[in-house]
């Protein structure tokens, strides 16, 4: 719940290789108050079966700027078979040799008090992109 004082924060990660949520994601969840001040983890939670993060903790009051962090090697090393078999043309592994290509991903982004940032992680093995949506 967000005040005139606070942000608040949500997010969702859908894997876009295989069309569904990334389910047991983790997440972690950090602020700052100022382009120069120093990050504060907060704590973390995990993606449930939907994909969604449904109790990240509260932003403190004064927060400029949040990260969240993404451990999304586990995810992936989890559900290669799956998606191999989703994308025959596409292997899991191509390219990136033994592994995972991306293993963690960092979102930073600037919050104002007052206002709530959803922001989704659309995933694949090779590529992100996030947003801000509503």
């Amino acid at each position: 719940m967000s005040t005139s004082t606070t942000a608040s924060v949500s997010t969702h990660i859908l894997d876009t290789s295989i069309g569904r949520p990334a389910g047991g994601v983790a997440v972690q969840l950090s602020a700052r108050s100022g382009r120069d001040a120093r990050w504060h983890t907060l704590g973390g939670s995990a993606t449930d079966a939907d994909g969604r993060c449904k109790d990240l903790p509260a932003l403190p009051e004064a927060t400029t700027h949040v990260r969240l962090d993404f451990a999304v090697e586990q995810y992936f090393l989890q559900s290669e078979n799956k998606q191999a078999d989703a994308q025959q043309d596409a292997p899991a592994n191509r390219d990136s040799g033994r592994g995972v290509f991306f293993p963690e991903v960092a979102i930073t982004f600037a919050v104002v008090p007052g206002e709530h940032y959803h922001v989704p992680l659309l995933l694949n093995p090779f590529g992100y992109s996030v947003y801000r949506g509503s």
